[in-house]
């Protein structure tokens, strides 16, 4: 029997954060080299592009000493981590702080609530704005007001650009500067509203509705990650539309980077359900680990809790993308084409396909978290297999093309969940038959990042059992 890979994403309670200072004073610091050697078990083992680094092969030292002279030549594990990597790979994460990690992987993360898109200007210039996507309920940014259609283009009076961003957005409070656009003009109007970051647990499903549009009921759900500890919500969303009687789906994912695989094959199975046991996803990990781990994803019946899925036996789904959705949001566009009709609405997709799981620095094979060394908290999330779906298809590094292709409009972005806005309105016109209007693909606007792009386990796709 194949072994099984165990992914335990635990939020650290406070008397183990309270046990692990009590014991501070007793635990010997790792050395950089420590760290070092973690990497590369790490990657020597699971990494799947090991053949793409002649120094990660079985062989490439005779012994530890040669192996350490080699780590060693690195100014940092960064470094090292960096230099191992394959150019095939966009996505491994190296982090030192995996506390931080487990939360984010869990939902929590420092945040006011804006969560926000960046765009260059259209002049050429390195200078970005940012635009308000969606508002999380009772967050700081609800409190004043923040609105999604929101553009602002400073952070505490200085300009955004592609390099300070980053600094700029890691305070835990800054005020921003708002703005118009009309057409190519941005245009200051001289307010400003402060935000304040605070710990905050966000429930990915964020619009969940039934609407009743020429006596046909529509789903349509937004839904902005794939969390597995929100796994009962969605599928309690899926049983309210089948109590409903949806017979079509329009699946909003263009601001959702990914998750959980068991959550994306979880929510193809409660759009379909008629396709219980079958192949949902293959899997291709390094040649070393191939025979052992790879193993088949199968369309199931029921979420990690054991409840049963509510499944709507649909044979159409309408999916909103952007470039911003992503790894697991891919993966149920992907799994799912072989099956049904997946008609995509909005722009191309990231093109992420591999999978990831958690390596914490213990001995192999697991690299388990109760075994970590105390002493340090590096992690990684290195790639470890791609997915191909039930006819072999994966690779797709350029993304999934939208069938209807609709760009964002920064200017008139919309109501989320209103039939008029934008990308729904796309999908509701195709569904009834009606002319679409004249759609929005303007190239002159280019996405520079977004707020999730600063969080660990940005865009990740990640394995579980």
């Amino acid at each position: 029997m194949k072994k099984k890979i165990f992914l335990l994403l635990i939020i650290v309670s406070s008397v183990f954060i309270s046990c692990f200072e009590d014991l501070d004073d007793n635990i010997q610091i790792s050395s950089e080299l420590d760290i070092k050697n973690f990497i590369y078990r790490g990657l020597n083992y699971f990494y799947l592009y090991k053949g793409d680094s002649p120094e990660l092969a079985d062989d490439a030292f005779a012994n530890q000493g040669e192996l350490e002279v080699f780590l060693n030549s690195f100014a940092s594990p960064e470094n090292l981590f960096d230099y191992l990597q394959s150019s095939q790979d966009r996505f491994s994460l190296l982090v030192d702080d995996y506390i931080e990690l487990e939360n984010a992987l869990s939902g929590i993360t420092l945040t006011h609530g804006m969560e926000f898109g960046l765009v260059f200007y259209p002049d050429g210039s390195s200078n970005v704005f940012g635009y308000a996507r969606y508002i999380l309920p009772n967050s700081d940014a609800a409190s004043k007001n923040v609105e999604r259609g929101m553009i602002f283009n400073t952070i505490d009076g200085q300009q955004i650009n592609e390099s300070n961003f980053r600094d700029l957005l890691s305070p835990d409070s800054y005020t921003i500067g708002l703005v118009t656009i009309d057409g190519e003009n941005i245009t200051p109007t001289g307010e400003s509203i402060e935000l304040v970051k605070q710990q905050f647990t966000e429930n990915p499903v964020f619009i969940s509705e039934t609407l009743t549009i020429q006596g046909q009921k529509i789903g349509y759900i937004m839904y902005n990650a794939f969390t597995r500890d929100f796994d009962p919500q969605l599928n309690a969303a899926f049983g309210q539309f089948k109590a409903d009687g949806v017979t079509e789906l329009i699946l909003d994912l263009r601001y959702n980077g990914g998750g959980s695989v068991e959550t994306a094959i979880d929510l193809s199975s409660m759009i379909t359900g008629q396709f219980n046991g079958q192949l949902f996803v293959s899997e291709q990990w390094n040649t070393d680990r191939q025979a052992e781990y790879a193993s088949d994803k199968l369309f199931n019946n029921e979420i990690s809790t054991g409840e049963a899925i509510n499944s709507l036996n649909l044979n159409r789904v309408y999916v909103l993308t952007s470039v911003r959705s992503a790894s697991a949001s891919e993966l149920v566009i992907n799994g799912l084409n072989p099956y049904i009709n997946v008609m995509q609405v909005g722009g191309t997709t990231t093109g992420k396909f591999q999978a990831s799981f958690l390596l914490y620095d213990a001995p192999a094979p697991n690299f388990s978290r109760s075994q970590a060394n105390p002493g340090h908290t590096y992690a990684m999330l290195p790639l470890v297999f791609k997915t191909a779906n039930s006819v072999g298809f994966t690779d797709f590094v350029d993304g999934l093309d939208p069938d209807i292709e609709y760009l964002e409009d920064y200017s008139n972005l919309g109501i989320l969940g209103d039939v008029n806005e934008p990308l729904l309105a796309t999908a509701l016109n195709d569904i009834f038959g009606l002319p679409q209007p004249q759609p929005f693909t303007s190239n002159q606007f280019e996405e520079a990042s977004e707020r999730k792009a600063i969080l660990p386990g940005y865009q990740l796709m990640i394995a579980e059992e």
